[in-house]
């Protein structure tokens, strides 16, 4: 895998280098700050691309701002941003573009190495990762105007392991349920939360939309 990293934190990004090449992979750049990212990105075109959210000089989105800008202009490249902390407004807007070769980890993540491993892994190969702590705080809703609220205790599950980004197989492997069970509670899903018959977009990445927008 060919990658470019961006992550103002010395440490944290040699730290990530070292992890990368041991594992066989390629670091094609790794920055300080995100004001050449996207030029890099353009220029190198990597597998995947892993971004801090906040980088200098502001320390607040730019690298979440290099990240859309990648979405849009390379859709094929696999973009993968690290933040301290939960932030929702972050991550509808890196997922607006639809769940496809993307991901969204808390920075503690990486240090769970098969984990991060694995998570780069699903994005190459066109997927999403997005953190469990993400969705377990983005799924709590509460109140009657909450469209979530009419799922069922099991189709929040499912859900909540869809929207990590892994697939109905995987799904099932996680809660140890049928995959024809998944297959059951996903269509259910998707009817509570009206999400058929919309044109051009797939249920499944509409139903990680919601969380987020909710």
């Amino acid at each position: 895998m060919r990658v470019i990293l961006a992550e103002d934190s010395t440490l944290l990004r040699e730290g990530l280098v070292r992890l990368l090449v041991e594992e066989g992979h390629e670091v094609l750049a790794a920055l300080g700050d995100a004001e050449t990212l996207v030029a890099e990105v353009e220029a190198r075109r990597p597998d995947v691309v892993v971004a801090d959210i906040r980088m200098p000089p502001t320390h607040t989105d730019e690298g979440l701002r290099a990240a859309v800008t990648i979405r849009e202009r390379c859709p094929e490249v696999g973009v993968l941003v690290l933040s301290q902390h939960v932030e929702r407004s972050y991550a509808a807007r890196l997922l607006s573009a639809g769940a496809e070769r993307v991901g969204y980890l808390l920075k503690d993540r990486v240090a769970e190495v098969d984990e991060f491993l694995g998570a780069l892994e699903r994005i190459e190969a066109g997927g999403a990762a997005i953190d469990p702590e993400v969705v377990r705080q983005l799924v709590v809703r509460s109140g009657q105007a909450d469209p979530l609220a009419r799922l069922t205790p099991r189709e929040r599950e499912v859900l909540e392991v869809l929207a990590q980004g892994y697939t109905n197989t995987a799904i099932a492997g996680q809660l140890h349920i049928s995959l024809s069970a998944v297959e059951k509670h996903l269509n259910s899903v998707f009817d509570k939360l009206e999400l058929r018959g919309t044109e051009g977009y797939s249920p499944r990445i509409l139903a990680v939309l919601r969380y987020l927008e909710s």
